[in-house]
């Protein structure tokens, strides 16, 4: 059973920068696709961002592209989330999800994960 753990989160100004940082175990990570999601209050969650295990092909939503970035260290089982230029729109719960089963490629919905982390929120202030 993969277990995900999550860390960064903090509270930012806007135009400031955070890294999250996922944390695997109890699995193969480095078979995994990894993701970023995202959801602030009163809202679905969303994708963010996602690699892929061997070659490391990244993926970001329109919203983010640009500004953050997805990275994997799979020496360490860590995939990390840097986070430049931050608005308050981006204030939410970030999780990291692991899709642990099946082909590695770029998936952005969230039925495509089946392992999931607590989340750790992020607040951009104005």
């Amino acid at each position: 059973q993969v277990q995900l753990v999550e860390s960064g989160g903090g509270l930012v100004q806007a135009g400031g920068s955070l890294r999250l940082s996922c944390a695997a175990s109890g699995g193969t990570f480095s078979r995994y696709t990894m993701g970023w999601f995202r959801q602030a209050p009163g809202k679905e969650r969303e994708f963010v961002a996602a690699i892929t295990c061997c070659r490391g092909s990244t993926s970001h939503a329109d919203s983010v592209k640009g500004r953050f970035t997805i990275s994997r260290d799979n020496s360490k089982n860590t995939v990390h989330l840097q986070m430049k230029s931050l608005k308050p729109e981006d204030t939410a719960v970030y999780s990291c999800a692991a899709r642990t089963t099946g082909y590695s490629a770029i998936y952005t919905s969230t039925n495509a994960y089946d392992a999931w982390g607590q989340g750790t929120q992020v607040n951009v202030s104005s």
